[in-house]
């Protein structure tokens, strides 16, 4: 692991689908899961992001890498294959509480396993850069809480609206 996070192109890759993966899906099941109730609603929508949403993040770090200068063919190509892949597995990861657990119980696990995932990046992160982890963590912590609130709460807000 130590030596993909040496390739810039794979580490960007890496960092951004894996954070994109949590905190797309964990705002998609909050949500879904607010607004339905429905395991077909969220496996789905968590399936759909997986592939669409990762084709998606991978062709925007695409374009963003070959609109830098110094960005080179290896170095762009790194990035696009690692933010697809990375968001492809973490977003999917999501899935295995759903496929077993009761609905209820597997949107709270969801919502635990994106923290910890968002937490053990932060941390690197800040150990990487030689910078204080608890200001990292905690921000970053409170993005991801924040989206998974508000999405929750759109979700509620659809169900109520147009049921």
């Amino acid at each position: 692991m130590k030596r993909l996070l040496t390739n810039k192109g794979t580490r960007t890759g890496i960092f951004f689908g894996a954070t994109s993966g949590v905190i797309t899906t964990i705002g998609l099941i909050a949500g879904l899961y607010s607004g339905t109730r429905s395991l077909v609603a969220v496996l789905g929508g968590i399936f759909v992001v997986a592939v669409a949403d990762a084709m998606s993040d991978a062709m925007g770090i695409h374009l963003a890498q070959e609109a830098d200068p110094d960005s080179d063919e290896a170095h762009i190509w790194a990035a696009t294959i690692s933010t697809f892949l990375t968001k492809l597995i973490v977003a999917s990861t999501f899935a295995l509480p759903l496929l077993w657990l009761p609905l209820t119980t597997a949107v709270y696990v969801s919502v635990a396993w994106g923290l910890a995932v968002i937490t053990l990046l932060s941390f690197y992160l800040a150990r990487s850069q030689r910078v204080a982890v608890l200001p990292v963590v905690g921000e970053h912590i409170v993005i991801a809480v924040f989206v998974v609130a508000i999405s929750y709460l759109i979700g509620d807000w659809v169900q109520r609206s147009f049921s």
